[in-house]
């Protein structure tokens, strides 16, 4: 397990958009949801944890270590990445591509060892596409390739695992099943995780800890039911919604109040 400190992070970028002091602490096993509406600074965010970007001002520490001081191959042999698009040139198989998820620990001019192989068959088998091994993963459905991505993520054996909008195009059954996925290898392998998230319900449902974000600031860090009120949803994202408990579970569901000549009556 792995935690993550984020201290007064800046970040600028040359259109004027910027992050503005951003100041988190992610404890080793916490699974925290990134909310906020688009250009919020989600993304931007996931990339400065992962080392894509420097931050301007303010540092980054994964377990006490600066991360601008740790090299790309020190970075991904501790934080796997689940972007929002993922395209490769390539006519590659679902195994080859979940084989690049042991790139960082190679050796230059070697191939994958028996044990990288044994690794890359046990994530297919934990995220359940073992039968997908031999497709062509150009040929898959969104699903199926989110799936893929996140078996090619888990063969990397991360301590922290960043997903940016995990479950954006996908159908209902199969953002339910990628993020019971992402909640098992939580639970299980005690993967620390941070994911930005559109959907304001799923992330109530799947995550313990929410960071809600404005216009590149924190505006709201704490449990679903802290920080998903009806007052600051209405604030943040400029829409009309009532907030009711989730059956079973307590936590908050939003419902969308269309305006009165939207609404349709039986």
């Amino acid at each position: 397990m792995i935690s993550l400190q984020i201290r007064q992070v800046n970040f600028s970028y040359l259109d004027g958009f910027n992050l503005d002091n951003i100041n988190l602490s992610i404890g080793a096993g916490e699974m925290v949801g990134l909310l906020g509406p688009n250009g919020s600074g989600k993304t931007t965010l996931i990339k400065l944890v992962s080392g894509i970007l420097k931050p301007t001002q303010g540092g980054i520490r994964l377990d006490g270590s600066d991360l601008s001081h740790l090299s790309r191959k020190s970075i991904a042999r501790s934080i796997a990445v689940v972007p929002q698009h993922f395209h490769i040139a390539f006519a590659f198989t679902t195994t080859e591509i979940v084989t690049l998820g042991r790139t960082p620990f190679l050796r230059a001019f070697a191939g994958e060892t028996e044990a990288d192989r044994q690794l890359v068959a046990d994530a297919l088998g934990r995220i359940g596409i073992r039968g997908l091994a031999k497709r062509p993963f150009d040929g898959l459905s969104g699903g199926e390739r989110q799936k893929v991505i996140l078996a090619m993520a888990l063969a990397q054996q991360p301590k922290l695992l960043l997903l940016d909008e995990p479950t954006v195009h996908l159908d209902i059954a199969h953002q339910v099943e990628i993020l019971e996925l992402v909640r098992s290898l939580n639970a299980e392998q005690g993967i620390t995780v941070v994911a930005a998230m559109h959907d304001l319900n799923l992330a109530s449902l799947y995550f313990d800890r929410l960071v809600l974000l404005k216009e590149g600031r924190v505006v709201a860090d704490g449990t679903p039911a802290q920080v998903l009120t009806g007052d600051r949803i209405r604030e943040v994202f400029s829409a009309s919604v009532r907030v009711e408990p989730y059956p079973v579970t307590g936590v908050p569901h939003i419902v969308v109040m269309p305006k009165g000549s939207a609404i349709k009556r039986q």
